[in-house]
């Protein structure tokens, strides 16, 4: 397996939770319980993702600028999570901002598949294309 293939399989999580989230109405468990359950898989992500796909691309001419762009949308996402958090999950303003998430999140998901792999994909060699997915993968199962 190669880090481009363990980041898509997390990217199918993270798109079928915010699709599930922004069905959800008002203050339910559903709607608790999915958040939670997104939160968590888009921290760890994010987490792994920075340490194990990033820092080896920031490292590179070619793929810098992209990686500081995806961590900085990383942290985009991280400030409309905050704003969940602080917003009561039956205020008229609660929805708008998960769909705001999930605007921003599909976004992330196709940018870096649709054009920081094929970047990385040229930097990276195959050694660490699969060591990375290695690393990627514990720590995420470590985490979870």
């Amino acid at each position: 397996m190669t880090i481009f293939e363990a980041l898509r399989q997390e990217h199918e999580i993270q798109r079928d939770l915010i699709d599930k989230l922004v069905k959800t109405e008002g203050k339910t468990d559903e709607r608790k319980k999915i958040f939670k359950e997104l939160r968590h898989e888009l921290e760890i992500h994010a987490d792994a993702e920075e340490r194990f796909f990033y820092i080896p691309l920031i490292e590179k001419d070619m793929t810098q600028e992209k990686a500081r762009h995806s961590v900085a949308e990383h942290h985009e996402m991280d400030e409309l999570i905050e704003q969940l958090e602080d917003t009561e999950m039956d205020a008229s303003n609660w929805l708008k901002i998960a769909k705001d998430l999930e605007h921003q999140l599909i976004h992330h998901l196709d940018e870096e598949e649709h054009e920081v792999f094929q970047m990385a994909g040229k930097v990276l060699t195959e050694k660490q294309k699969t060591d990375l997915a290695k690393d990627y993968n514990s720590y995420i199962e470590k985490n979870r």
